[in-house]
């Protein structure tokens, strides 16, 4: 026996004749004897002053835990001896079949109608919402309606294979049991469907459910099927031996067997919760409140446990389905005690399942249980959570077992010796230190990830909504003193700002970083950095030293990144980068870290932290200079800004900064740009220009790349100052530039007059050589002077039409 679902009580005993036949109406006995007479019982009076048991109280209209005694006798109530009867309460009606039909009103017991067509029938069944009444005599079925008053209307009537055994009524339909099987009648139409056959040792049994289904006996097996008789997968309930009689008041279904009687629960597998002894009992019915057994000349009550009681009695046991399943016939008006025990229940049985390797089991029924998570990751030890005031000593723990145990024993009655001590695992430290091996396992993590993961949507919702009021309470200025003062704060960078109160953020924070050390522990580094590039509540200084000794740079590096710890990330990449340059060893840190990864990781800084990005930028300025100065124009950092860092820190690079931005937009950079940029050239060029000089090298004609920039944009551009330009020239060099300066400051004659000095020297040059020189020689010189005064009388052309 699993526990006690009834508990058995004789009501009356030494009935002088024989019972044939036994209802209950309100908290009465009718008893149908083998002399035709209807006895009627009621409790003692002479023990009606005594005080039921508190978990008995009985309704008013409700069978009494009490001896019973004759309170009338109603002799010749019917000619031969009563089949069966039953108590029609919404018509107040008493139907009993014998040799035909009849009813009596009540409590009366005056004749209301008796069917003369019932003549010889043998079953029937009632259907309460319709009135309508079927009944089975040899091989016929007849269907009658009550009209409402005292009369009867014959409706149908249809013939059938073999005489009719059982039958009862499901929805428009008849469900028969014959002889060798069970079919369904359609009652519109008298059309037949066979089910399957029926038992060949026990007769057919037809049990109507309270859904409408039925359970359909064949020898010791209860098949269940629907209204059209086809087969469900509930399964089939196996009793002990074939049971002559079944009632069913749920969430059991009791059986009449032999030699006693057996409950079984009717949820799957079915199993057998109860035997009560009872031999030789011949009649088995349903009350209000209570199961009635009727032997030759006595009667028992079997009254249900209180569902309290039961579910205490379950949990002792270790059958926790069946004590969730009972939680759920708790009143309505009980819902809190109803939330606290299935609570227990399922906090209960998640450690049994735990403790027994169903890691995964056991977390649906923490999850169930809702209660805290703290509560469930004190049982990994090796998971280093912030410390909080959320965590739970191992004291608390127990208060909140012994809490939910006190609110089953308070609606129970039963004593405290029928609980699980609690948690005996926070009880023994030995215990903890053993079992910690196998509760940091891969199937126990794994287990913990997905109780973690399911609790974390509704934890990271409540985590916004509080850092959401608490911003609006800032703005309205609505700081409450009383809130300030009791909220703790836990203050990181970037999103971290937002303080962790003692709530639901600090809740947050306790699961994420639990998640993330476990799915660290389970190889989930891909699933870590999921977790850190979304909203998250990671404690930074927990997870930032698990990481580190872990060598988990990626997830290091979106850690800090969520927190807005931009520059210990980047310091990070950095010595990454160096590291995989310089140690060939560690080859994954190459594909993974490369100078452009510090690009990348500062492209969304660009407009919140610009003076960050050039400052980093430097790292890999020379390295990637196209893509960094790249990251300037595409982030839409202010170019003085920019030009002004460059200037200080990377001069080489500021050239090259402003050629993109002129070549990207030639009307968006500013005049001050052009000067710096024509500066910058200038300067270059009279370095070049100084080297060659004191070198004695110096040509005129001879045009570096930089000159040729500078050139053109003294010729293109118009932004920069010419009289401060002028002013570095050399006195006896750079004539082109210092040409096309002058022009630039409107002095066209002067400009000429210098490319017309050119031409004169060129002149000057030549003459020499004539005179100086033999006729071959002069010959060779002249090929060779030619370009040059070409040269020369062109730049003067083109000054001209410049000019």
């Amino acid at each position: 026996m699993v526990h006690s679902a009834y508990d058995s009580f004789q009501l009356l005993s030494n009935c002088p004749t024989k019972i044939d036949a036994v209802e209950s109406y309100g908290s009465k006995l009718l008893l149908g004897c083998s002399d035709g007479s209807l006895k009627i019982y009621a409790p003692d009076p002479s023990g009606s002053d005594r005080s039921p048991p508190s978990d008995y109280l009985p309704q008013a209209q409700d069978l009494r835990r009490e001896p019973y005694v004759l309170e009338r006798n109603v002799a010749g109530f019917s000619r031969r001896p009563l089949i069966s009867m039953e108590v029609l309460e919404s018509r107040e009606l008493l139907l009993s079949l014998s040799e035909s039909i009849a009813f009596h009103r009540l409590p009366s017991l005056e004749t209301n109608a008796v069917i003369t067509k019932a003549k010889g029938a043998n079953v029937y069944s009632w259907d309460d919402r319709r009135g309508f009444l079927c009944f089975a005599r040899q091989k016929k079925v007849c269907i009658f309606r009550h009209d409402g008053g005292r009369g009867f209307v014959d409706m149908k009537e249809y013939g059938v294979p073999d005489v009719v055994k059982s039958m009862s009524w499901c929805g428009e339909n008849i469900c028969l049991g014959i002889r060798k099987e069970y079919m369904i009648l359609n009652a519109t139409n008298g059309a037949l469907s066979e089910v399957f056959p029926s038992g060949r040792l026990n007769p057919p049994l037809v049990i109507s459910l309270p859904s409408g289904e039925l359970l359909l006996g064949k020898e010791n097996i209860g098949v269940f099927v629907d209204q059209n008789g086809k087969l469900l997968h509930e399964g089939r309930i196996c009793w002990s031996e074939a049971p002559a009689q079944v009632v069913i008041q749920n969430p059991y279904g009791i059986a009449l067997l032999p030699r006693y009687v057996e409950i079984r629960s009717l949820r799957d597998p079915y199993p057998l919760i109860q035997t009560v002894v009872l031999r030789n009992a011949r009649h088995l019915h349903q009350s209000n409140n209570a199961v009635i057994v009727a032997l030759d000349n006595s009667v028992y009550g079997l009254f249900p446990v209180p569902v309290g009681a039961q579910i205490v009695q379950l949990t002792a046991s270790g059958n926790f389905d069946e004590a969730l399943a009972l939680c759920k016939l708790l009143p309505p008006e009980d819902a809190s005690h109803r939330t606290a025990k299935e609570g227990s229940i399922h906090i209960r049985y998640a450690h049994y399942l735990f403790d027994n390797g169903s890691y995964e089991e056991a977390m649906e029924h923490f999850l169930a249980s809702q209660i805290d998570i703290t509560y469930v990751l004190s049982l990994y030890p090796s998971i280093i959570l912030p410390k909080t005031t959320l965590i739970p000593e191992p004291e608390k723990l127990m208060d909140i077992s012994l809490d939910a145990s006190y609110l089953s024993r308070a609606s129970s009655g039963l004593s405290d010796d029928m609980e699980i001590s609690p948690l005996p695992q926070l009880l023994e430290s030995d215990e903890n230190a053993a079992l910690e091996s196998k509760k940091m396992s891969h199937n126990t993590l794994m287990a913990l990830i997905k109780f973690l993961q399911k609790k974390r949507y509704s934890v990271i919702e409540k985590a916004t909504a509080e850092g959401t009021e608490e911003v609006v309470l800032d703005v309205v200025g609505d700081n409450f003193a009383s809130f300030d003062s009791s909220r703790f704060k836990k203050s990181t960078k970037g999103r971290g700002n937002i303080s962790i109160g003692s709530g639901a953020r600090e809740m947050a924070a306790i699961l994420d970083t639990a998640l993330l050390q476990a799915l660290l522990l389970t190889g989930q580094s891909s699933a870590v950095l999921d977790l850190l590039k979304g909203l998250n509540y990671c404690d930074m200084k927990i997870c930032e030293e698990i990481l580190q000794k872990g060598n988990h740079y990626a997830a290091l590096l979106e850690l800090y990144k969520c927190n807005s710890m931009h520059r210990e990330a980047l310091k990070l990449l950095y010595q990454l980068i160096e590291e995989s340059k310089s140690n060939q060893s560690i080859a994954e840190l190459t594909q993974k870290f490369k100078p452009e990864s510090i690009i990348e990781y500062l492209k969304p800084l660009c407009g919140t932290d610009p003076m960050l990005v050039l400052e980093c930028s430097m790292l890999v300025l020379e390295s990637c200079p196209t893509q960094t100065i790249e990251l300037y124009l595409s982030g839409n950092i202010p170019a003085d800004l920019v030009n002004s860092y460059l200037k200080q820190h990377a001069p080489s690079m500021q050239a090259k900064y402003l050629e993109l931005m002129l070549a990207m937009n030639e009307n968006g950079i500013s005049r001050n740009l052009q000067n710096e940029m024509v500066q910058i050239y200038l300067s270059e060029v009279l370095d070049w220009y100084a080297d060659l000089s004191a070198q004695e090298q110096w040509d005129e004609k001879a045009y570096s790349s930089t000159r040729k920039k500078l050139l053109s944009a003294l010729e293109s551009i118009s932004g920069y100052n010419p009289e401060a330009l002028l002013k570095r020239l050399p006195p006896e060099a750079l004539y082109e530039e210092r040409a096309l300066l002058l022009g630039k400051m409107n002095q066209h004659e002067l400009a000429l007059s210098l490319y017309v000095h050119k031409v004169i020297c060129v002149i000057l040059m030549w003459k020499t050589l004539i005179e100086s020189s033999p006729y071959h020689y002069f010959k060779g010189n002249i090929l060779y002077l030619n370009p040059f005064l070409s040269e020369e009388l062109g730049c003067v052309s083109s000054y001209v039409s410049y000019a």
